[in-house]
């Protein structure tokens, strides 16, 4: 598949200069973008009238030439203001085709799934599945290769079911359910965290392990947001720094329980990279350690009384997304394709991740604001905004969401060949701000479990596909 991508791009100047036919420009475009060849957008200038300076009303009529343009407008750089103009153009117009009546029921299908979830910002087995469907009401569509992806999706599914079986056995033998009451029991939505991460069978460890350490950063959010004192979090903090099993005894005794588990289990994660890749463990606890002192610094701000500015908080709150401490973590179930070198880069706040994190951290705080702030609760970056810049909460919206896409091009921008690190490591944060998006678009997804999500866990791990 890269040697013909690679003579798609070599070739792709001559196609397009000579290419009138918007779909076939802009499937090409998206592809080429997607795998990380930087190829111009300035393609697009030729679908514009010439005299308004807008793109023709004529390509309207040709829908799917409309949905792949919208597709491939998500993929948009700093400064491509023709990228913004499609995506305005292709938004107004597939709304308007999703309200109509006469819009063929397949068709109308797709349509409210791009607008949901474009492919850029979509989980690739929620994709996968999403298009079979799809692709099955075409009359064109290939036996075969239907049958074929069928099967693809319903093996890899059995191999979810059963990794998710584990998880959930070793979830219940620990029964935090009973044990520390206050926690968010969501085992089932922590493992789809990991399975957005990576799919792949070869890393069904990778994903086992992401899965409790995922666990582990819900109980410590918990921990520190809903329950603990400050002077407990104190001790707590200073505990996980140290990641020594004496320090035990100065907590309280539910404490105890989390810290105690917190090390038996990374144990279990060395023992199971054993000897050469034991070092891998090492980064996920000292990430953790990161973690737990982003949730002391915002702890510190809520005993203070403090509400910094968005710059000061983002500068915490970045960390406090979880986004970094999740991502360094699924590179120890990665194999050879990651290095200490990848490691030492994650530490060193890449703009990938940094991208994703402010993706995830403010798309929670603007679903989530409201519900948090009914109880005692550090400020939001909703907060923040209106109280430094003396605006409504709507006109902050406008603004944190600014912020959200241009966090998508920083991450778009970062995926573009050549890369520093190994494209299936850049993925990963691209995959994280994909499961941001699924939790976070209509709601806060992970405290409050809606339809959205319940029918999306349904589709990944429970119906299978009919052959």
């Amino acid at each position: 598949m890269e040697e013909t991508l690679r003579h798609i791009f070599e070739t792709y100047q001559n196609q397009v200069n000579h290419d009138r036919v918007l779909y076939d420009v802009a499937l090409r475009f998206r592809l080429l973008r997607q795998h990380g060849y930087n190829v111009s957008s300035d393609v697009f200038e030729k679908f514009k009238d010439e005299s308004t300076g807008k793109y023709k009303e004529c390509l309207a009529d040709d829908i799917s030439s409309m949905l792949a343009f919208y597709e491939a407008s998500h993929l948009g750089l700093h400064g491509e203001d023709t990228l913004e103009e499609a995506l305005v153009f292709t938004t107004t117009l597939l709304k308007s085709l999703a309200s109509a009546e006469k819009t063929d029921r397949p068709l109308l299908e797709e349509i409210i799934c791009a607008l949901k979830w474009p492919q850029l910002k979509s989980l690739e087995r929620l994709q996968a599945r999403q298009y079979i469907s799809i692709y099955q009401d075409d009359a064109s569509h290939n036996k075969a290769l239907l049958e074929l992806a069928k099967l693809d999706f319903n093996l890899l599914q059995s191999l979810y079911k059963k990794e998710l079986g584990d998880i959930t056995r070793w979830w219940k033998e620990l029964d935090f359910e009973n044990k520390l009451p206050y926690i968010r029991d969501r085992i089932v939505e922590t493992y789809v965290w990991a399975l957005a991460l990576y799919f792949e069978p070869q890393y069904s460890l990778g994903r086992k392990i992401l899965t409790k350490h995922i666990a582990f950063i819900s109980i410590l959010d918990d921990t520190y947001d809903l329950y603990a004192t400050f002077e407990e979090l104190e001790l707590f903090t200073a505990a996980i720094e140290r990641w020594d099993i004496k320090f035990k005894d100065q907590l309280p005794e539910y404490m105890q329980l989390i810290f105690e588990t917190l090390l038996n289990v990374y144990q279990e994660f060395e023992e199971e990279m054993g000897k050469e890749e034991k070092y891998r463990v090492y980064y996920a606890k000292e990430a953790m350690k990161r973690l737990a002192r982003a949730y002391f610094d915002e702890a510190r701000w809520l005993n203070q009384g403090y509400i910094p500015s968005l710059e000061e908080y983002l500068d915490v709150a970045w960390l406090s997304s979880s986004i970094p401490t999740i991502a360094i973590t699924s590179f120890v179930g990665m194999g050879d394709i990651v290095s200490k070198d990848i490691f030492e880069w994650a530490f060193n706040d890449p703009k990938s991740i940094r991208a994703s994190a402010i993706i995830g951290r403010v798309m929670n705080d603007i679903t989530s604001h409201k519900f948090e702030q009914k109880r005692e609760h550090i400020a939001s970056s909703v907060q923040c905004y209106t109280k430094q810049y003396g605006v409504s909460e709507q006109e902050a919206y406008e603004e944190l969401n600014k912020q959200v896409i241009k966090a998508w091009k920083d991450l778009n921008q970062e995926l573009l060949k050549p890369t520093v690190v190994p494209m299936p490591v850049l993925v990963g944060a691209l995959n994280l701000s994909r499961v941001n998006d699924l939790f976070y678009k209509d709601g806060d997804g992970y405290t409050h479990v809606g339809k959205w999500i319940k029918d999306s866990v349904a589709a990944l791990l429970i119906d299978s596909i009919p052959l």
